[in-house]
């Protein structure tokens, strides 16, 4: 289940991925096979969360890893790699690791 708290940890990897709108399910379908049988099963996953661009463009993952180390050490998985593989001949991707620097909520939450 994904946390948001202010600092480093857990650490967020926020990918955007830009696809051609008839390729925006195909590009879904993918990250999601790849999450399900592979990403998700590695030591530091937290958690992930898919987001499809309602213009059709845009495809987002949200994910929450416990370390730098334990993503990186996925990457170096060959499980994934024929997707990933699939996923550079679909999507221009611009991935980046974030901390979170601040929380807003409405007045009278938390």
């Amino acid at each position: 289940m994904p946390t948001i708290s202010k600092g480093r940890t857990p650490l967020t990897l926020i990918n955007v991925f830009t696809v051609a709108p008839e390729k925006q399910d195909e590009l879904i379908e993918l990250l999601t096979n790849v999450t399900e049988h592979h990403v998700r099963h590695h030591k530091g996953f937290i958690s992930a969360s898919l987001h499809r661009g309602i213009e059709g463009k845009k495809v987002t993952m949200y994910a929450q890893w416990a370390s730098v180390d334990d993503y990186q050490s996925m990457r170096q998985d060959p499980g994934p790699a024929p997707a990933l593989e699939q996923v550079l001949k679909m999507a221009v991707f611009d991935p980046a690791m974030y901390e979170v620097a601040e929380i807003f909520l409405p007045d009278g939450a938390g």
